[in-house]
């Protein structure tokens, strides 16, 4: 008899999972309250890339005749064109999901999950009646939710969210984004290049303070927003924001949680902007999951525990994707991986979860990709290491295509010459770095990568640059 396996939550976790144990055999049914893909398809990777891809084209479009092409005529953003362009490939792609589950067999059932009691998911749909769906393993893929700030709660008006954001009908003459992460950092590109005075405030140090970013691609980083002319407004946090007047007043303060502690008061204590986006991070939704129904206990910020295998402490029932927290790794492509593993381990399989070599795509504008340790994450750790950095502009590609801005670092073990993390920042970043992520997961020393012959000309030689100078023998850097 087959295996009852109901997975909750139609995401890159859930529904790769879905499609991995019905392959393996299992009986599924997935459950979806909303769309199929999950917030990575409809609120975040992939709209985000859509409207990127239009603000690179507009900023193409402007440097044209540098480029020795001319263009006759205004050339101007059309919001409403754009999210009409963004709707229909969105439901594209949940078309794609929906055929990839029919083809295996998996029910999808749309409404409300919540856990009854071991062994029962009741799902209420929007027409209001229930049923029971029995498992013999269950899987929570239930995702996050953008976080809401008491002091300056989301009006979906003025006070935006990342999902608010991506659904304007108009282009903003000017925008503050609060948080200078990857969601932050993303959409101050974006908007600044379609032509909003864009402002971003960090309540740490650097842009993109994350151990996984080298300190010294947040730098280069902070350079290109300046020539960008997004003001980065570092070391501070907001703690007001009024909108009575037609935009709205921010108010801040030096921030409490920075690591500089040289950090100085905010040169005005006040900013106007039309809108204001909150961008500073997401809250699990697991609190009406019915968890205490069978006895599973979250940590004390909602996340849910798991062991390597994707299990949690209750026997059968096992959790993915960003509901595990941040003590885990919250992406797309993790959650898929981890939903294979979940789904094989649901299956009488031994899958455990690696997650040493975690390629990190940030679609700044040059992009970033990152994998492995940063040089600060490796002198923590107390590993003898040297470091190699080469820049994008001695590549006769970069040259060619006129996108010399960014880094190659490369992290390497002293005594062994393995690459322990590269760092890149540049055009196509976030699709170079797998092969970086390649050698980070099967150990491969710079000189191994050095001597791996690179197509010319690409931009992929930079990672045959960097694995050079890191081997001792640079060539162009």
């Amino acid at each position: 008899m087959a295996v009852k396996i109901v997975i909750i939550g139609g995401g890159p976790g859930g529904y790769v999972a879905a499609l991995k144990a019905a392959d393996l055999g299992g009986e599924v049914v997935l459950v979806e309250k909303e769309n199929l893909g999950g917030t990575c398809l409809n609120w975040g990777c992939i709209p985000s890339k859509i409207m990127k891809n239009s603000a690179e084209l507009l900023e193409n479009c402007h440097k044209a005749s540098k480029m020795g092409i001319s263009i006759e005529g205004k050339v101007s953003p059309d919001i409403a064109a754009l999210m009409d362009h963004k709707d229909k490939i969105l439901s594209s792609q949940r078309k794609g999901i929906e055929s990839l589950l029919s083809s295996r067999g998996i029910r999808v059932e749309r409404g409300f999950a919540r856990i009854k009691s071991r062994g029962i998911v009741q799902v209420a749909s929007e027409d209001g009646t229930d049923r029971e769906l029995d498992y013999d393993r269950l899987i929570l893929a239930v995702g996050t939710k953008p976080m809401n700030v008491a002091d300056f709660p989301f009006d979906h008006a003025k006070i935006l969210s990342s999902n608010d954001i991506l659904c304007l009908d108009k282009i903003p003459e000017s925008l503050t984004i609060v948080g200078g992460g990857v969601i932050g950092c993303e959409f101050a590109f974006i908007f600044s290049a379609l032509g909003t005075e864009v402002t971003v405030v960090e309540a740490m140090s650097r842009p993109l303070p994350l151990p996984s970013v080298d300190k010294d691609i947040s730098k280069l980083l902070g350079r290109e927003m300046k020539k960008n002319k997004i003001k980065l407004i570092c070391d501070t946090v907001v703690t007001a924001a009024d909108t009575a007047g037609q935009g709205v007043r921010i108010s801040l303060s030096k921030s409490p949680f920075t690591d500089n502690p040289k950090a100085k008061d905010p040169k005005s204590p006040e900013i106007e902007s039309d809108l204001m986006a909150v961008c500073i991070g997401r809250t699990p939704l697991s609190s009406d999951l019915g968890l205490e129904n069978i006895g599973l206990e979250t940590d004390r910020g909602g996340w849910i525990p798991v062991n390597d295998s994707m299990e949690t402490p209750v026997e059968n029932v096992y959790a993915i994707g960003d509901i595990l927290g941040p003590s885990r790794v919250m992406l797309a492509h993790v959650a898929s991986h981890e939903g294979i593993v979940a789904a094989e381990s649901a299956m009488g399989g031994s899958g455990s979860m690696d997650y040493k070599a975690v390629p990190g795509a940030i679609f700044t504008m040059p992009e970033i990709g990152t994998v492995g340790l940063s040089e600060e994450e490796a002198v923590k750790k107390r590993i003898s290491i040297e470091t190699a950095s080469v820049n994008f502009r001695v590549l006769g590609k970069a040259q060619a295509i006129d996108e010399i801005a960014g880094q190659a670092k490369m992290i390497v073990e002293k005594d062994t010459g393995r690459i322990l993390g590269v760092h890149l920042m540049g055009a196509h970043a976030t699709d170079l770095i797998a092969e970086a992520t390649l050698a980070v997961e099967k150990g491969i020393t710079a000189q191994e990568l050095a001597h791996t012959i690179h197509a010319h000309p690409t931009l992929g030689e930079i990672m045959g640059e960097v694995a050079s100078k890191a081997a001792g023998f640079p060539i162009h850097g």
